[in-house]
């Protein structure tokens, strides 16, 4: 009987499904008090097998191209069952990895992996991009359909994103502008450099960075530069650990877990540069179970984004993303700190995000759709965030989401409802949100306090606001809104009325103090 005992649980070892004993309770403060069912995961465990990818005949130099060492390495690992590939302190250069299952890619102290540049390296593969599917270059580090993964250690990984991206003169300083235009390229306009006339092509015919209506390979192949890849693409896996790594400088969106499961991410760093192009730092799409613990994003785009797909192709996969705790993170720069859409089409729910904080970023909380989209966002639950320096607000609902960011909408002189003559039927396109909680929320310095650009067909609905201090260059606006409740809000503008509320049915103001001005334009 005790022989039959050890032959079963080395047999779960193997197959990944034993968990470390006592991670258990690891996360349990996070559940305490969640306002919904979810279950709690673990961090995975992996089998005893050890490789070292410097056993594999190269050299960690920064030259040497490591890309057949790696797959030596993760083919040994797999066969034994899995284990932890590590990578010791270098800079180990190379294509693309392909992770399996029970596999931990360990960098100890000092590893760097650099992923090369040469675009040839990286086939065209089917996956999903901007919430559509699509083609795009294989992702420098992927999975698909794996059990137990993970990427672990105190190592960096940088996905040479430099020579993939478009870059706007406006972002960067001068010398940046010249190093970027001495490589050759072209330009779309005098001010907007891509790197390549195939990046540029692609970009002609794209609608929201992906190309439509490609048959040929042929075609393909004549944009392919232009389909820069996420630098970490994980699609359909089950109990994902990422932990402790430096993820920087990806071609475009940083980390991307796609449709899986069990997923944690905690003590990362994941960084762009404020000037990336599409430079997510994480973008959890149709996801379920997830923790987001005591990690920093600084980016070039949004920081920490949930979606679930876009428009049709988010509606027909129709996978939530859901049962999600944010937790104790820092967003520095990014076009928002937390993002909600806007690729929302299969839905967005079970999410609580806490004790986290905004230092700099272009909006706080932001939550975009635009008509088409459809989908459901509910059950959102944000307590103790704090801000400062927000460069527009640090509360945002926007409906009316094009393609650009929040600071790029004020530059244009776009704020504001777009206006349509007969208002289109509510229906499965018309994108809704509802049952959003918000509690201690506290903001140094915003452009303005909020603002809520609902539809006036389906207004967004049922939120509650409690226990905010914003200090703002002008007050809120909360338009084509109902059951909007605000109970112990201050807001503190240097100019004009504390709140303009603009076509909304149902306003609760509870103790709001200061001047509020009401707007009915509607008709």
């Amino acid at each position: 009987m005790i022989l039959k005992t050890k032959l079963f649980l080395a047999a779960l070892a193997l197959s990944g499904a034993v968990f470390a004993s006592g991670n258990s309770d690891k996360y349990s403060s996070l559940y305490k008090n969640l306002p919904f069912e979810m279950p709690r995961i673990k961090v995975p465990v992996f089998p005893s097998n050890r490789v070292n990818i410097a056993d594999f005949g190269v050299k960690g130099n920064g030259v040497d191209l490591c890309t057949e060492a790696f797959n030596k390495a993760i083919e040994s690992l797999s066969k034994k069952g899995g284990g932890e590939l590590v990578v010791p302190s270098g800079v180990w250069f190379t294509g693309p990895i392909v992770l399996k299952s029970n596999i931990n890619l360990h960098l100890e102290k000092g590893a760097i992996i650099l992923f090369s540049p040469n675009v040839d390296l990286y086939p065209l593969v089917e996956t999903s991009f901007e919430g559509l599917d699509t083609r795009r270059c294989q992702s420098p580090i992927s999975g698909r359909n794996l059990t137990n993964v993970a990427i672990t250690g105190e190592g960096a990984i940088d996905g040479n994103g430099d020579y993939w991206r478009p870059v706007k003169r406006q972002k960067v300083t001068e010398s940046q502008w010249k190093e970027f235009t001495s490589r050759g390229g072209t330009y779309k306009r005098d001010d907007y450099w891509f790197p390549s006339e195939k990046t540029l092509m692609g970009d002609k015919i794209a609608d929201m960075n992906v190309p439509r209506n490609l048959k040929t390979e042929e075609e393909w192949l004549a944009v392919k530069n232009f389909l820069r890849p996420v630098m970490v693409s994980l699609i359909e896996c089950k109990n994902v650990y990422l932990q402790g790594v430096i993820f920087q400088n990806s071609p475009a969106w940083n980390l991307h877990p796609l449709m899986c499961e069990n997923i944690i991410i905690e003590d990362v760093a994941v960084r762009n540069p404020s000037f990336a192009q599409n430079g997510d730092g994480l973008d959890l799409e149709s996801c379920k179970n997830a923790l987001i613990i005591n990690s920093t994003f600084d980016v070039g785009d949004d920081g920490i984004c949930l979606k679930s797909g876009k428009d049709e192709d988010g509606r027909r996969r129709a996978r939530p993303c859901e049962n999600v705790i944010v937790d104790n993170c820092t967003v520095f720069k990014g076009h928002g700190g937390f993002v909600v859409g806007s690729e929302m089409s299969g839905g967005v729910k079970n999410v609580m995000v806490t004790n986290c904080k905004f230092l700099g970023t272009d909006v706080g909380l932001r939550f975009k759709s635009r008509r088409g989209r459809g989908g459901v966002v509910e059950n959102i639950f944000v307590k103790d965030v704090s801000m400062m320096d927000i460069a527009t607000e640090p509360l945002l609902f926007d409906l009316y989401y094009a393609g650009k960011s929040a600071v790029e909408v004020l530059e244009d002189g776009e704020e504001g409802q777009s206006k349509v003559k007969v208002l289109p039927k509510v229906d499965e396109t018309t994108p809704a949100f509802k049952n959003i909680h918000i509690k201690g929320l506290n903001c140094s310095n915003a452009r303005r306090a909020m603002f809520f650009n609902g539809l006036p067909e389906q207004n967004i609905h049922g939120i509650a606001i409690e226990d905010v201090f914003v200090t703002s260059k002008i007050g809120g606006e909360i338009a084509e809104s109902d059951h909007i409740k605000l109970n112990n809000v201050i807001i503190h503008p240097a100019e004009g009325p504390a709140l303009i509320i603009r076509n909304c049915k149902e306003v609760n103001l509870g103790d709001f103090k200061g001047d509020v001005k009401r707007i009915n334009d509607s008709k």
